[in-house]
């Protein structure tokens, strides 16, 4: 007899999104384990601070104890800077960390890294992307103030627990889409 499976629960479409800026730079993520495990990731793999990614491991690991007071889990967010992607004009060798759980993290509880800029926050039948998105592409980059060539933005349904994204260029087909 084939297992039964249920339909997956809907989320209600009129509860909270925050939307963020989009970030270019690359996705990383801290592991705190329960027995002070300690490693760091990129997008689809542990990395160390000699099989590295633009870095973050090493910083990562250079500033562990800063980075312990985010608690036990697995946070994600974005290395970006000088080398990454779009630069944002930092300073040669500039990086930054910028969590992504915006809800959770209003400020970070480390002075290390950031939390990524709220553009939005509200109902999801108030959101007008279209309205954010010129915001965002005539006052630049929250992120790096001054940097006029933003990314785009991520919209969260808190309800979802989903993400989407917009972004400036290639929307349609997608970044590495030709």
């Amino acid at each position: 007899m084939t297992d039964f499976r249920d339909f997956p629960k809907m989320a209600r479409y009129s509860r909270e999104v925050i939307v963020t800026e989009k970030i270019d730079g690359t996705n990383s993520q801290i592991y705190i384990g329960e027995d002070g495990e300690f490693l760091t990731g990129s997008r689809n793999r542990w990395i160390t601070p000699e099989d590295d990614n633009f870095g973050f491991s090493r910083w990562a690991h250079e500033h562990k104890e800063e980075l312990l007071a985010l608690g036990v889990g697995r946070h994600f967010g974005e290395w970006w800077g000088s080398g990454i992607q779009r630069g944002y004009g930092l300073v040669k060798g500039e990086k930054r960390f910028s969590l992504f759980n915006a809800l959770r993290w209003v400020v970070p509880p480390t002075p290390c890294c950031s939390v990524v800029p709220v553009l939005w926050q509200g109902n999801f039948d108030q959101f007008n992307a279209a309205e954010v998105m010129a915001k965002l592409k005539e006052t630049g980059s929250h992120a790096a103030p001054g940097f006029m060539d933003p990314e785009g933005i991520v919209i969260f349904h808190a309800a979802a627990n989903v993400g989407f994204k917009k972004t400036f260029e290639k929307d349609e087909t997608g970044k590495w889409d030709k």
